[in-house]
């Protein structure tokens, strides 16, 4: 989803292998996690997942994958690599409109058909919500409570979707905090080539890369209890 830029520093709320190749360093991870982020990515899956999940699991990272419905459809084989390289996954819409000027229908197609899109190829039934473009009222925000969604925003935006270099995206995850979302997507090289860079500014920090609880809305630790999937 591209981000509104008014919306990049929204508090979270109320939150075929692909041609690049990224460079395979040793994972870099924490000796002790003394806090955790929530690595977010937009819009897949897509024709970039399968490099995308290989750079993270390369780096010892697990990310929220915020999935568009109609691409969950298409690419259902991408939506299982997803869960069994251990990341989870959301709900982005299924068209990714802009749901605040949608009608309370439409609204609910596009959550609800995501919702069953996800469900059927296997990432089970996302709990975490990410409206597309950060976009969100109390409409919005209510349709996806009644489908058992939290709606996530971010903390961070990596601007990703505005052409942000390498560096830049780097950098913007370096600002990340113990509990904090940011947002990147898919389909972003620069993301993608990112990833080694940031597994390890994020280890020398002692951060480790959390699931979103879909209670509170922020990063924490993975728990036994809830397994790679839905989100």
């Amino acid at each position: 989803m591209k981000a509104t830029p008014s919306l990049s520093l929204l508090a979270v709320v109320t939150l075929a292998a692909g041609a690049l190749t990224v460079d395979a360093a040793a994972p870099a991870q924490a000796a002790t996690c003394n806090g955790y982020v929530g690595l977010t990515f937009d819009d897949g899956p897509s024709n970039s997942t399968p490099a995308l999940l290989n750079a993270l699991t390369q780096n010892g990272l697990r990310a929220t994958m915020f999935n568009q419905g109609q691409h969950a459809a298409a690419y259902p084989a991408r939506v299982k690599a997803q869960v069994n390289a251990g990341m989870w996954v959301g709900n982005h819409s299924y068209t990714h409109p802009h749901l605040t000027q949608q009608s309370q229908a439409t609204i609910d197609s596009e959550i609800s058909r995501t919702q069953q899109a996800v469900a059927a190829a296997g990432g089970g039934t996302p709990k975490l919500f990410r409206p597309p473009y950060g976009e969100t009222n109390s409409t919005v925000r209510a349709i996806a409570a009644k489908y058992g969604l939290t709606e996530i925003i971010w903390n961070v935006d990596s601007q990703d979707w505005n052409g942000a270099s390498t560096e830049a995206i780097v950098a913007a995850a370096g600002r990340l905090t113990h509990g904090q979302v940011i947002l990147m997507h898919d389909w972003s090289a620069n993301s993608l080539a990112a990833i080694p860079r940031i597994a390890q500014g994020l280890a020398a920090r002692g951060l480790c890369a959390g699931m979103i609880s879909p209670q509170t809305g922020r990063a924490v630790a993975p728990t036994a209890a809830v397994k790679p999937g839905a989100a």
